[in-house]
């Protein structure tokens, strides 16, 4: 790997200084925080201690009091309505979440969660046609949809309404939806950086405001909430330390059976961590996704018995094991693709079976890069197409350095 260290700009040392007399703590410690911004008493304490109150109103996001209106109208008047989020684990996180909320409202909810194989990524027209089909009044994305113009554009044409919960960056064009995206260009929320599934959780609080009920509850899926922010690496500052924070007390203190039965296969002493989450929790809700259906990851995530619980985690587990050895098998393949093609000093690489399998493509591409760091594209075949997946270093695009 041609890695190279890039340093932190020095900081203004009086403030660090002064910090560090107001914290009690060394230099070296001080410094670390203002090269993270904080350089005061109040932000250190609210970065070591947060609290509910650091949380900003769900308000504040654009288009979020229309789009609790809309929520609670469907619920007065039991309109159908179906939850729709992507097949990784802040999608289905997003879903269970969504789903577990409204299902305490109405009876008439569904949710879908995309064929990774049959669909690809984000809102598919095969799962706007079928909510056409089954008389969707209103269609709930999240972690996806803000790109997906020209698909949930057909929708409303069919009638359905929707309500768009993305963090991703929009193009040129909104989808004709009711969108909550703090990284719209002309939304003001304060905090740019919520994970789909905090933006889902933004859209409870608000429906409850709405509702006049008790805003706590929107903390009974904070557990969830945690899982999608550590494992979409969201920066875990502001509101999604907050958020964090909570997450974890309650996946140590009273976490959800599905939850429960990952946190036992994992490990059975010492309190959960951010990062046991994403080396064990997370890759078991992706391998569902990966290996066959991430319906199974949703299922094990609302179980509502112990029984049921173990169940979905032995067969998700057996997925996930399966999983690994794909994972291994092919990025030796891909590895020795390279040497031998002599393609390791290029300026890109490109590797191609067509038998891989679609749904580790994407951890093999990660894997070169960790290897070779080049720009990587891993292509697999797909019917009558290739397919692939693309991950780049940072400061160079993969296309640029295919080019050259």
């Amino acid at each position: 790997m041609e890695n190279q260290w890039c340093f932190k700009t020095a900081v203004n040392q009086s403030v660090s200084q002064l910090l560090a007399e107001e914290l009690q703590v060394p230099a070296k410690i001080s410094t670390i925080l203002v090269q993270r911004g904080i350089e005061n008493f109040e932000e250190a304490k609210s970065f070591f201690r947060p609290r509910i109150n650091q949380l900003h109103s769900p308000f504040l996001m654009k288009d979020m009091e229309s789009a609790t209106k809309r929520v609670v109208e469907a619920i007065q008047k039991n309109q159908n309505i179906l939850v729709y989020g992507d097949y990784d684990v802040d999608g289905t996180t997003s879903v269970s979440m969504m789903y577990s909320f409204l299902k305490e409202h109405s009876e008439n909810v569904t949710y879908y969660i995309p064929d990774r194989y049959r669909e690809g990524y984000g809102v598919s027209q095969l799962g706007v046609d079928l909510a056409a089909e089954n008389n969707i009044d209103l269609f709930i994305t999240l972690d996806c949809g803000i790109k997906a113009v020209d698909v949930i554009n057909s929708g409303v044409d069919k009638g359905i309404d929707f309500i768009v919960c993305d963090h991703h960056t929009p193009g040129d064009e909104l989808p004709k939806a009711l969108v909550l995206d703090p990284k719209r260009k002309d939304c003001e929320y304060p905090f740019k950086e919520l994970s789909g599934c905090g933006v889902g959780f933004k859209l409870i609080q608000g429906v409850l405001e709405e509702l006049k009920e008790d805003s706590s509850l929107a903390f009974e899926y904070i557990d969830l909430l945690a899982i999608s922010i550590a494992a979409d690496i969201v920066p875990i500052i502001d509101e999604n330390r907050v958020l964090a924070q909570l997450g974890l007390e309650k996946i140590n203190s009273n976490p959800s059976f599905g939850i429960r039965s990952m946190i036992k296969l994992h490990r059975n002493y010492g309190k959960m961590t951010i990062m046991d989450i994403v080396f064990g929790i997370a890759p078991k809700i992706n391998a569902a996704g990966r290996i066959s259906s991430a319906l199974n990851a949703v299922e094990l995530l609302l179980s509502q018995t112990e029984e049921k619980a173990k169940e979905l985690i032995e067969f998700i587990n057996k997925e996930n094991t399966e999983r690994k050895e794909l994972d291994k098998d092919i990025s030796w393949e891909a590895e020795q693709q390279i040497i031998q093609n002599n393609d390791q000093h290029k300026p890109a690489t490109i590797v191609f079976k067509a038998d891989w399998h679609k749904g580790v493509i994407g951890i093999v591409a990660s894997r070169l890069i960790e290897k070779f760091y080049r720009p990587t594209i891993v292509l697999t075949k797909s019917g009558d197409y290739w397919s692939g997946s693309a991950r780049s270093v940072h400061g160079y695009s993969v296309y640029d350095a295919i080019d050259a």
